[in-house]
């Protein structure tokens, strides 16, 4: 690189190196287990996996790591995953297969094993031998570090460095990203896996007279994307076919087939590791729980026998997978999670990761749309999205309540890679300001949007979204305390409650308090279809009421303290086995009741209270009641 070259970049360099130290310095020196606001999603797998490899130089949970864990956290390690080890003996013998795979239990009961893909505890744990539990955050810094040189020089490669940079900076910082970089998980591992395989594979088509133009950078992409499907099977499995067709399009018929070869292979030998480690091939499979509370090991005679009753058995099979793609209902479930997933108010691909949107637009706008191996790219973006859809129509935002989708973001980064050349600064500039929309809070407190992901969605841009209906119980207001989602109506089994803001509150024994503060949403979902709603509501203070439930709003007009009886008519989206339904109410007045009875303490901005009881079609026409 020429003289020129170098002071053009060394403005990127320099930016690169103040964030990287600023990262790190906050990485080195927060108290994780306090910032952090304790454990979250899948954390506890893995920080104790992570700390087993680093202390004990071992993947198995015996006491000594409960004590480790619980030492550092203050508590036990809640919603962790353990299953039972097993001993693995593989024999070469008729009859056929003649490969035959023996196992028993594991006779010593002091120990048990995670399950949990185990390669990402393994790259932490020279990390957290020397930092700690820092050593995790770092790790992360080290890996985007990695990341942000890679997708700056690639698209460097493309076009001016400003334009470079302000691309690269919206991937990494109007995006869901920040707030991924602090969970405790495998997600910022998989995210780089994909982006360096992505990198090393295409950088040769944007910058020819480079040293990576070599056939070993496509199979060093094979052997990354074998580790990341070992860690994430799916979408990443999917993202492995690009590398293949590629060169089978240029007739390069042996180079293709010994790419997805590698890749399989290695994706091969990472769950023979596991074999190895565990005594089973599948991380997820066998006799594996999750323990909340109570925990083997912790007291005498503790151990996986005696806990039955704090341990849920995970299942694994694909018995729902099954019933879901045979159902008549799938076509109109897939429609509903297309637009969910790119519009969805907690999951949407355009909110959270808006850059990727800017990416796609410019790549279709531009002549660079012809070129071959682009169109890889966004056919296997595609075919990633087709596949969680498919095959988790009810899961595919990765469960637990996540900020944005946690599963597509392993397959987020090779958008980065669609980015054509031609344009100016402009595709940089817009993916920061439209991502900023709706990022900017997680981007001021990463830590609090991973801990309490619901609050992101309470105010901003985000709330004209689209609700993931049929996905009430994955949604962040499950994480919400006191208890907001997934609530009783009344004494009506058949149906359940999600306020999903602070607008309204769960029912009380006289009916559900709505505030004065502002709209409020709610889903209504029932085990049976609902034709319209009738309503009771009531207030001490003259106010207008306006309530919709998916259809048509009806606005009333409260006199104070005189009770006011209408319909409201319902229209919704079916679920698998219920019926979910948008409640929207608002309130133009409220009240304060201490301000009303001073003896009252209750300090709620409150607007009227409502009772309402389903009608389901069959009891609309004349037919057979609901109980009531």
């Amino acid at each position: 690189m020429n003289q020129a070259g170098r002071t053009s970049h060394r403005g990127a360099a320099v930016l690169g190196l103040i964030l990287f130290v600023i990262a790190s310095a906050v990485a080195v020196s927060v108290d994780v287990p306090r910032t952090s606001y304790g454990l979250k999603s899948d954390e506890a797998t893995y920080v104790a996996a992570a700390l087993s490899a680093a202390y004990d130089h071992d993947l198995s949970f015996s006491r000594r790591d409960l004590e480790r864990f619980s030492g550092l956290y203050h508590s036990g390690p809640d919603g962790i995953f353990l299953k039972r080890g097993k001993l693995m003996r593989i024999r070469v013998r008729a009859p056929f297969p003649y490969v035959h795979v023996l196992t028993r239990q594991d006779p010593d009961v002091s120990r048990l094993y995670y399950g949990k893909a185990l390669v990402y505890p393994l790259v932490a744990a020279p990390f957290v031998r020397v930092f700690g539990l820092n050593g995790i955050l770092l790790s992360h810094v080290f890996m985007l570090g990695l990341c942000g040189i890679a997708a700056y020089l690639f698209l460097a490669a493309q076009g001016p460095p400003v334009r470079a940079l302000a691309l690269t900076t919206a991937f990494f910082g109007a995006s869901v990203l920040p707030v991924y970089s602090v969970f405790l998980m495998p997600e910022v591992f998989n995210f780089t896996l994909v982006l360096l395989a992505y990198f090393l594979w295409l950088y040769k088509e944007v910058a020819p007279d480079s040293v990576l133009n070599r056939p070993w950078t496509t199979y060093a992409a094979a052997v990354l994307l074998g580790i990341c499907t070992y860690s994430k099977p799916l979408p990443t499995a999917v993202l492995v076919a690009p590398l293949v067709l590629l060169p089978w399009l240029r007739r390069g018929w042996v180079h293709g087939f010994l790419v997805g070869a590698l890749a399989v292979a290695v994706a091969g030998l990472c769950f023979g590791f596991n074999a190895a480690v565990s005594g089973e091939f599948n991380y997820q499979g066998g006799e594996r729980r999750t323990f909340y509370g109570s925990f083997p090991f912790d007291r005498p005679g503790n151990t996986w026998q005696s806990e039955p009753g704090t341990a849920g058995t995970t299942g694994t099979d694909g018995d729902m997978q099954q019933l879901v793609l045979t159902s008549p209902e799938a076509p109109r479930w897939f429609l509903q999670n297309l637009t969910y997933f790119t519009f969805g108010r907690h999951f949407g691909f355009v909110p959270y990761f808006f850059p990727g949107a800017v990416a796609i637009i410019a790549w279709l706008a531009s002549r660079a749309r012809r070129d071959n191996w682009r169109v890889l790219v966004f056919l296997g973006f595609l075919g990633a999205t087709l596949a969680l859809l498919l095959v988790l129509p009810f899961t595919w935002s990765g469960g637990g309540g996540p900020p944005g989708n946690r599963y597509f973001f392993t397959a987020f980064p090779v958008l980065l890679f669609l980015m054509p050349p031609g344009f100016s600064v402009t595709p940089g500039v817009i993916a920061w300001i439209g991502g900023a929309l709706f990022t900017a809070k997680m981007l001021v407190n990463p830590f609090v949007a991973a801990k309490y992901p619901y609050l992101t969605v309470e105010k901003g841009p985000a709330r004209r979204l689209p609700v993931e209906l049929t996905m009430a119980n994955d949604l962040p207001v499950r994480l919400a305390q006191p208890l907001r989602g997934h609530v009783q109506y009344r004494t009506d089994p058949g149906v359940l409650l999600y306020h999903l803001d602070q607008n309204s509150w769960p029912p009380e024994p006289n009916g559900m308090w709505i505030s004065g503060s502002g709209r409020s949403d709610i889903i209504v979902r029932a085990a049976f279809p609902i034709q319209y709603m009738q309503f009771e509501a009531e207030s001490p203070v003259p106010t207008v009421i306006t309530i919709s439930l998916g259809g048509a709003p009806v606005t009333v007009a409260l006199q104070p303290r005189k009770t006011a009886y209408f319909s409201v008519p319902a229209s919704g989206v079916r679920g698998f086995g219920d019926f979910n339904y948008l409640l929207t109410t608002h309130s133009s007045e409220g009240f304060v009741p201490h301000l009303l009875e001073p003896a009252n303490m209750d300090y709620r901005n409150l607007g009227a209270q409502l009772r309402f009881r389903p009608v389901t079609p069959t009891e609309a026409s004349g037919g057979t009641a609901l109980p009531k």
